[in-house]
Order: structure tokens, then C-alpha cells, then sequence
């Protein structure tokens, strides 16, 4: 890219990056005429191709649209045209024309290899035979970095082997988003995917969805199958839940979470306001909307009620040898045997130990000596609601309920509260 390259020769290859060309200066012979704004394309065939370079005036003057057989030599110091009355060229791109910098850069990728959201930072493109084609989408920290201005101080980390490396996924596996998907602003396609989008898991579509913005969000999550949005909307995060419920027709929502076991069904709604919970509950099957009821007023059942004293409690004194040697016997007929709670003479919870840890230990070890002290409690106004978050949020075994002293009151194993919350599905 340090020569020009003469476009009649008709077996010529050069690459170039979106980035390198935007902001050049364009020359029509030895004049400048503008800078080169943007470039834009028709997808035909399995690689789209350049049709124009749109130029950029100075003084408010109208951009030109000069066709790309009007371009004689492209770099990323000049671009020159061959352009006989420039006031021909001037115009506005048309709506359903496709601007790489305005439509594609800085939009989300969907990179269902890993499936992970990433963000386009810039476009290659390759000339072969006269034509000039795009061929890959670059998302590397690389682009970002040279996109930000800080070129210079890549290159004095990295040095010149890395830091020419690109990071890009060819544009054959990216599709842009259907036009039924909706407009979001002026016909733009922000989003490029490359799979199809029923093809994606609701797990998968669901850590997707959490990435956009609300209305990506939102047109994407329309065009879903009942079925698959119901699926995809109970892997979604509580809080973008709320968002797309919210942002969804009534009538829709009640759609999707009939569709739902009534345990997941109450899980979701338990996340909004009562009113408008109870709106969709109104819409939804009578039996159903019935099991859904009786779960949400479960779900405020103080959770000591739902508690065992059945669990295993020991002085920090006892030893792992004598755990290990009489453990039949300490846990027969308790609920919990999983974690050791070490407690003082008053029932005051000192800490707990897993299991696994005591038959790790050595036979003298002492359980104050292996326990951890820093532990998770309820107490015992806390509600079945709070505990299930609890156990999502730690992902414990159990837990144990203690008082305002610590006094250990019971203990809550995580399988009666998955059962009780799923007693109806």
C-alpha cells in the first residue's frame, strides 16, 4: 500500500483497510477534491463489492458519489479519480445503499464460534481482477486501538511482528440482519450474524440479547417463534428480562409465559411491579395462572417455616479423625450432611466446614483450624423468594438460618427449595 496500484491491470491484488482509506484525501487528476468519507457496497454473490467512494466537500458543498470505475489509484496517502464535470457525481447516498463506516463499523457482530457479541472495528478489502471487494470484518484489539488514534504506541509495545496481526472473520460467514427485522434508523442494519437466528440456542441467544442495545434488543426478540422466545426469555438476565417484557405488548408476554412451566413462569414474574404482573397473570390460562398465583404468594413465605433442624452441628474442638471415624453415626437421620456447622455451647454459629475439606485434613487437624468463618446466612423473616436468589447467586448446597445472634436457628438445603418451587411442573 506504499505505491499506487494502476487498476487496469487486470491481475493485480492489493489489500487495504476501511480505516487507512477513511479521512485520504482525493484527487481528481493533480486537484483535491475532498476526502474520502465512506465506501459503499451491493452484497451480490458471496463477497460484496464496492460500487462507489463517497467524498466528502468542505464548505457545506454537497459529497460526491463517484462509481467505483471512476477511481484510477488507491492508497492510504491519495486516491485519485478521473472525474470530467464534478457536479455530475453530487449526491446523497439512496436508503438502500449499504456505507461500510456508517452501517457496519462500530456495529455488533454475533461470532456464534464462541458465541460471544463483538463489535466491528474495521473492514478489509481486497482488489482483484478491477473489482474491489470486502472480505472480512475486523473485531481484534488492534483495529480498536488504531481506531482510537494510539497506532504509534501499538507499535512501540508490540514491535512489528504483532503489530501487524489482525484479528477478522470473512464477511462469507455474516449475513446482515433480514429487512423485516425492522428499521431501527433509516433502514440500518446494525447487526450482522453468522448463523441464522432460530438456529441459535436460547442459551446462546439469550447472552446475545443481554449484549445490544434495547432496541436491537427488542427487534431481534420479535421476530423469535413463540416457543423459542418463551425458552430464550427464561435464560435472560432478570433485569433485561423486566426490560423486554415491559417493552412487549401484554397480550405477548401473557403468550410467552403460558408457554412456561408455572415455576419459571413465577420466577419471571416475580421480577416486576405487582400491577403489572398481575395484568399478564389476568391474560394468562385460568389453571394456569391459578398454579402461577399460589407460587408468587408462596415465594413471600418467611423461609424459617421451610427450614430443618435436621443438620450437623460440632464443637471447633472435634478433630477430622474422629469426623471421618463416626460420621455414620453423627449423620444419621440429618438432612443436610454436606457442611459441618461448627457452633460454640450456645448454638452460636462459629463457621462451617465442607466435607470434602475434612477428608482432606489431616486426622489431628481440629474443624476451627480448616472451617470458614465467613458465611453466608438468612435469617428468619428472610422469604423463600430471597433464598432461591441466594442459592442462584452463591450456588451453595445450603444454607443456614441463624438469628440477630447468630444463634443457628435451622438450615435450608437447596433441593427443598427447587422442589417447592417446582412442585407444580
Amino acid at each position: 500500500m506504499n505505491t499506487l496500484i494502476e487498476k487496469k491491470q487486470e491481475t493485480i491484488e492489493a489489500v487495504y483497510f476501511l480505516s487507512d482509506l477513511t479521512g485520504t484525501k482525493v484527487l481528481n487528476g493533480d486537484k483535491k477534491i475532498g476526502k474520502l468519507q465512506d465506501i459503499v457496497i451491493i452484497e451480490q454473490g458471496r463477497l460484496p463489492v464496492v460500487t462507489h467512494f463517497m467524498v466528502h466537500r468542505s464548505f457545506g458543498r454537497k459529497p460526491l458519489l463517484v462509481p467505483w470505475e471512476r477511481v484510477v489509484a488507491v492508497n492510504a496517502k491519495r486516491i485519485i479519480v478521473d472525474l470530467e464535470v464534478i457536479e455530475q457525481y453530487e449526491a446523497e447516498p439512496a436508503a438502500s445503499q449499504v456505507l461500510l463506516n456508517d452501517y457496519i463499523v462500530d456495529k455488533k457482530v454475533l461470532d456464534m464460534d464462541d458465541n460471544e457479541v463483538d463489535v466491528v472495528y474495521d473492514i478489509k478489502l481486497a482488489l482483484r481482477n478491477r473489482v474491489l471487494y470486502v472480505t472480512d470484518v475486523d473485531f481484534s484489539k488492534y483495529a480498536l486501538f488504531k481506531r482510537l488514534g494510539l497506532k504509534p504506541l501499538m507499535k512501540l509495545l508490540f514491535g512489528d511482528s504483532d503489530f501487524i496481526k489482525k484479528d477478522t472473520l470473512s464477511w462469507s460467514y455474516v449475513q446482515p440482519l433480514p429487512k423485516h427485522i425492522g428499521s431501527f434508523k433509516g433502514d440500518v442494519k446494525l447487526t450482522v450474524l453468522k448463523e441464522k437466528l432460530l438456529e441459535i440456542p436460547p442459551v446462546d441467544l439469550a447472552d446475545i440479547l443481554e449484549e445490544l442495545s434495547g432496541e436491537q434488543r427488542l427487534a431481534i426478540f420479535n421476530e423469535l417463534e413463540t416457543e423459542h422466545a418463551s425458552d430464550t426469555l427464561e435464560e435472560i438476565e432478570p433485569r433485561v428480562q423486566r426490560q423486554i417484557i415491559s417493552s412487549i405488548k401484554k397480550e405477548r408476554a401473557a403468550e410467552l409465559i403460558n408457554a412456561m412451566t408455572p415455576a419459571q413462569a413465577a420466577d419471571i414474574l416475580a421480577i416486576l411491579p405487582g400491577s403489572e404482573a398481575d395484568e399478564i397473570v389476568k391474560l394468562i390460562d385460568k389453571e394456569n395462572a391459578d398454579k402461577i398465583q399460589y407460587m408468587l404468594d408462596k415465594q413471600d413465605e418467611k423461609i424459617i417455616n421451610l427450614s430443618t433442624s435436621h443438620f450437623i452441628k460440632l464443637p471447633p474442638d472435634t478433630q477430622a479423625g474422629r469426623v471421618i471415624e463416626q460420621f455414620r453415626e453423627i449423620a444419621r437421620d440429618m438432612d443436610e450432611i454436606m457442611y459441618l456447622y461448627i457452633v460454640d455451647e450456645k448454638d452460636v454459629l462459629l463457621g462451617v466446614v465442607d466435607l470434602k475439606e475434612v477428608l482432606k485434613a489431616n486426622v489431628d487437624d481440629k474443624l476451627a483450624d480448616i472451617m470458614t468463618t465467613n458465611v453466608i446466612d438468612l435469617n428468619p423473616e428472610n422469604t423463600l423468594l430471597e433464598a432461591a436468589e441466594m442459592f442462584s447467586r452463591y450456588s451453595f448446597r445450603a444454607i443456614p438460618v441463624t438469628d440477630e445472634n447468630k444463634v443457628m436457628l435451622g438450615v435450608i438445603p437447596y433441593r427443598d427449595i427447587m422442589n417447592l418451587k417446582h412442585r407444580f411442573v
